[in-house]
This record gives structure tokens, sequence and C-alpha cells, in this order.
């Protein structure tokens, strides 16, 4: 990761921190104010929202880590394991509230909605929603997981924020609405969780290479050995922005070993060269 994206990083977490311990304070004291489990509950949703950031940025370092003897690929998958990270935190802050808004339900608990919470609400709406553009925006610049993730805590946040404005506009006439209301902002809150842990589990997982990806590795081979008669046995080991790849070719038995090395050395200079992949290139005879 280069150094002006690892800033950009660095940006959107702090901007996050700063702006999002600011809305918890105001948003956790007109909650109590009104007595709302739905607010509280959002107001807790937007402080994890401070925590997930203090993840991403300890990510962006970990990242940063040049390779060593026991990381010789480096650390860029650190940013994967700090969304993953995100994502579970997601789940317990979620799967809490659930609990909380079903008792509510269950003793038929009122509130009344003052409107200085409407104007609150309303206004971190549209804050949360400009933070999460402003993460997936870096998340596009720099490729990180763990911001888009980020990203996608903010947006749940502004759309809980806004069934909390329609909640408080509603609620005087409909008791069970502030109930309600908490139970769809943590259904919202467990399904960012889950879209944010299968996004970063997959890479680590090991993902199949996508068929375009596969296609031009292939195309390239034949390029610059015409005679390739089967490729075969092709696998991606993604390392943040870095790739390493194995692929599996076949020659004819009879050319020399110096001939062989020769041409897979070419190989892997132009899958560096053109689609910037570290390579390992392994040689099979061909069998008729």
């Amino acid at each position: 990761m280069r150094f002006g994206q690892e800033k950009l990083g660095y940006l959107e977490g702090w901007a996050s921190i700063a702006i999002n311990t600011l809305l918890f304070g105001l948003k956790f004291w007109t909650g109590r104010s009104v007595g709302s489990v739905a607010m509280i509950a959002d107001s807790w949703h937007t402080l994890s929202d401070t925590l997930t950031s203090v993840v991403v940025i300890l990510g962006f370092w970990i990242t940063a880590k040049p390779a060593d003897k026991d990381h010789p690929f480096g650390h860029a998958r650190a940013e994967q394991i700090a969304a993953i990270i995100i994502g579970v935190m997601l789940a317990v802050v979620g799967s809490g509230f659930v609990i909380q808004s079903l008792k509510r339900l269950v003793n038929r608990t009122t509130v009344t909605f003052s409107l200085l919470g409407i104007v609150v609400f309303a206004v971190s709406m549209a804050i949360k929603e400009g933070l999460a553009q402003f993460a997936f925006w870096v998340s596009k610049k720099t490729g990180a997981r763990s911001v888009a993730a980020d990203g996608w805590h903010h947006r749940s946040d502004a759309i809980a924020s806004a069934l909390i404005v329609v909640g408080a506009l509603l609620g005087g006439a409909l008791w069970w609405m502030d109930g309600a209301l908490g139970i769809a902002v943590s259904l919202l809150i467990l399904y960012a969780a889950f879209e944010i842990f299968r996004d970063a589990a997959s890479p680590l997982l090991g993902e199949a290479p996508d068929a375009s990806l596969e296609k031009a590795i292939k195309a390239l081979i034949r390029r610059e050995y015409p005679e390739a008669d089967d490729i075969h046995h092709l696998h991606v080991h993604r390392y943040g922005n870095k790739a390493e790849i194995t692929v599996h070719i076949r020659m004819n038995p009879s050319m020399s070993v110096g001939t062989a090395h020769e041409i897979t050395q070419k190989i892997e200079k132009r899958l560096r060269q053109e689609l910037s992949l570290n390579s390992t290139v392994h040689i099979e005879p061909l069998t008729q």
C-alpha cells in the first residue's frame, strides 16, 4: 500500500473517531432523556463505529509493516482481519439490542419523542451518510476492505437514524413503534456484520481467480509460449494489493532444462510487468 493511500486510511479512521464520539454523546443523552431503547441502541451503534475505526487504524498500521522472516509475504492480510473484527463487534451490538427491543414489546413500553430528538437524529443521519460516502471513496482509492466495512457501518447507522426519525413522528399513535424500530435497527446491524464478515473472510480462506483474470493469464502465457498445450493448476493468493500465483504448464519432454527455464523466466517476467502478479511457473512433461 503506497504512503498516500495509507494517509487516506488514517484520515478516514481519525475523522470517524472524532465525529462518532461527538454523535454518540448527543444521541445517548437524547435517548436517555426520552427513555427510547431505539435511540439508545442507535447511540451505541454510533459508538461502535468509533471502536471499529480504531480497528481500521490498527489494521493500516500493521499492513504498512514490511515483510520479515516470519511473514515473507508482508502483513497486508491484517486488513482483512481488521474487517472481521469489525463484523464481530457489530454482531455483538446488534444481538444485544434485539433482546432489549423484544423485552420492550413484551412489556408494552411506550415512548414520547421530543422535537430535540428528531432534530438530533435527522442531523446524525446526514452526517453518517456523509461519512459513509467518504469511507467508500477512500476504499476505492486504497482497495482496503476494512475501510469499506467501516463505510457500511456508517451507512447502517444513517439508515437506523432515518428509521428513528420516522418512528418519532409516528410514535405518539403507535405504542409499539420504539420496540419495533429497535428490532429493525438491530437487524440492520446484524446484516451489515454478516456482509462485512463474508467479504473479509473469503480472501483469507482462499478464492479462485475470477474468469477474466484466468483468461488474461492464459492468454499471456500462450503469447509468450504458443506451444503451451495444457495450462492448469492455476492458484492465486492475495495479500492486500499484492498477488502471488502458481500455474502449471506442459512442455515437450525433449526440451532441455535450460530452454524450459528460460521460457518460464520470460513468462514470469511478463506476468509481473503486465498483470502485476508475482508468479511461479511449474513445468510438467507433455504426454501423448
